[in-house]
């Protein structure tokens, strides 16, 4: 094996500033705090703070994690954008469970959101794809997903192919692309205090409306 320094990961760690999180901040629903934490990390310069950790479980039971981008979001969840032939649309079309987290590390923050995931319609979806820049357009039509490449060569000239297609014509929705919402059943508020002695809020959804309890650190 190569002879590399030693690296103590057991030795980092960082001190949180004693920002408090308390039930009356947060309000009687999560989505009010989310976009006030959002805002938050667009303010102090976070580079993507739109940038979600996706966790999906596929049909024998095994989990698979990514990054995809938060594309929008109201009362009635988080929406996301991808290939449907992709592993984790294929993932969801199988298992509709999923979990979602913002790690706003650099501002102490975190919010984890679980719940079920459903497709766009294909009005929504459309409506996304004709706001995204002509060059990702192609490379929807382009894109097999997850699938095995042989290399970058065979990925340039798919894209190259589409491009010539489709010459100056708008270029319209694949219709194995498009978005999802997952709608949450618990999204948790995690703030960095000091000593480790973090604050966690969690909303439940109830038959009633949302259900806020204090968690230990």
């Amino acid at each position: 094996m190569p002879d590399h320094p030693p690296l103590d990961v057991a030795a980092l760690r960082r001190e949180y500033a004693n920002l408090g999180l308390d039930e009356q901040e947060a309000g009687r629903e999560p989505f009010t705090l989310f976009r006030s934490w959002l805002q938050a990390a667009l303010a102090v310069g976070i580079a993507e703070p739109n940038a979600m950790v996706l966790a999906t479980v596929g049909h024998a039971g095994a989990p698979s994690v990514r990054t995809v981008l938060l594309k929008g979001f109201d009362d009635r969840g988080f929406v996301f954008f991808t290939n449907y032939t992709s592993r984790k649309a294929r993932e969801l079309a199988d298992n509709p469970r999923a979990a979602l987290v913002f790690p706003w590390i650099a501002v102490g923050r975190q919010v984890t959101v679980r719940g079920t995931a459903s497709r766009l319609t294909g009005a929504e979806s459309d409506e996304y794809f004709a706001t995204r820049p002509r060059g990702s357009q192609v490379a929807a039509w382009a894109s097999r997903q997850s699938d095995l490449l042989s290399g970058r060569a065979e990925l340039d000239a798919a894209v190259a192919a589409v491009a010539e297609r489709v010459g100056q014509d708008p270029v319209t929705r694949p219709a194995y692309w498009g978005g999802f919402r997952l709608s949450p059943e618990e999204v948790e508020f995690w703030q960095g205090r000091g000593d480790r002695l973090h604050d966690r809020l969690r909303f439940s959804r109830t038959s009633e409306g949302w259900r806020l309890e204090r968690l230990w650190p």
